[in-house]
């Protein structure tokens, strides 16, 4: 059976859908952009600001699936500009130091808000 994730350290969905769902021990998350949760604003910089919010997000989210970021399988990375793949990466790799996961990264028309960078991951709840 499917169960729907929610926590107020992540932004909440403006829309028809849940911050993440688990089913069968995995986490699929939605994507996240580089919104506060406090405030519900959009944090202002560069790629790397907003990569290092986005990542964040998803770190609360995954937590209150009874996961978190070193279960992470795979990422998709959404960036407004191919350009500033390298800047984010750099982010990314931070947060994904020790066997990260499998990635997509694909340059889109347009985001959410007009941000520069979205993620979405799959990950899996580590057995207790």
């Amino acid at each position: 059976m499917k169960q729907r994730v929610y926590t107020r350290q992540a932004p909440q969905p403006v829309g028809p859908y849940n911050q993440a769902m688990v089913w069968n021990g995995l986490v699929f998350t939605a994507g996240q952009i580089a919104l506060d949760p406090a405030t519900g604003q959009l944090v202002s910089g560069d790629v790397r600001q907003q990569t290092h919010q986005v990542l964040k997000n998803l770190a609360a989210v995954l937590e209150a699936a009874g996961s978190g970021l070193d279960h992470v399988l795979k990422t998709t990375v959404f960036l407004k500009n191919m350009d500033d793949f390298a800047a984010m990466n750099e982010v990314y790799a931070a947060f994904f130091k020790e066997n990260p996961p499998a990635r997509s990264a694909v340059e889109v028309a347009r985001l959410p808000k007009d941000v520069l960078v979205e993620i979405e991951c799959i990950a899996y709840i580590p057995q207790q």
